[in-house]
């Protein structure tokens, strides 16, 4: 009984580590989406489109090994709260790469940019931050870590609003500016930049989902899940 105890307790240890695993997978993979996107690196682009397939992989053998825990070994309260939480991370880590993948298809798409609107670097980089903090406090149970990822992600919806807004300004600044304006052009930039700004915005939303999982898992708190 003892053994069995100890290799379930070494299950929820290993758990925990291959969710950072491909947590910092997944960073790594937004990290590249960015730099393709802003640099209008078409062959970086492909790289982060085909990595997604062995992320997506990753994941599902993940939430097949959760709903195993789940079911052999009847987790008490606690480790219950730590498995489904996992189990939930899991899949907005599988998300955050769906949305770097998406960085990676509109640069293919589109190439570099035309039109100079979205600091995708310096927004993105927030993101970024973002998902490791949460990682971070997935990792050591940090639950004042969790309360400030979530009042973070408001300046990062307060940066996402800005650069929404001068998106349509500058489109209409382009209109009022030439004669020879290529409507269709700008608006292909348009729509990648409000895309882009969107998807940002996304990328928050979901660190804030691993922090508000991870308070319930550590605290039993379910004050920031929504």
């Amino acid at each position: 009984m003892t053994m069995a105890r100890e290799s379930y307790r070494e299950d929820l240890a290993t758990l925990r580590a291959d969710v950072l695993a491909l947590g910092a997978d997944v960073v790594a993979q937004l990290d590249r989406g960015l730099d393709a996107l802003e640099a209008g690196d078409e062959d970086l682009a492909e790289t982060v489109v085909a990595n997604d397939e062995a992320i997506n992989e990753r994941y599902l053998t993940l939430e097949s090994e959760c709903i195993d825990l789940f079911a052999l070994q009847q987790p008490v309260a606690s480790d219950l709260r730590f498995i489904a939480a996992s189990f939930k991370i899991l899949t907005d880590l599988e998300r955050v790469g769906d949305l770097a993948t998406n960085f990676g298809h509109y640069t293919r798409a589109t190439g570099e940019s035309h039109l100079d609107t979205v600091d995708v670097r310096a927004i993105g980089a927030e993101t970024v931050d973002l998902v490791e903090a949460a990682l971070d406090a997935y990792e050591r149970e940090d639950t004042d870590l969790c309360r400030r990822i979530a009042e973070r992600d408001d300046e990062v919806d307060a940066l996402c609003r800005t650069a929404s807004e001068r998106v349509v300004r500058d489109l209409i600044g382009a209109e009022a500016a030439s004669d020879a304006w290529d409507a269709e052009a700008v608006m292909d930039d348009v729509s990648r930049a409000l895309l882009t700004v969107r998807d940002l915005e996304r990328v928050g939303d979901h660190a804030v989902n691993v922090a508000a999982r991870t308070l319930y898992m550590a605290d039993n708190d379910d004050a920031l899940l929504y």
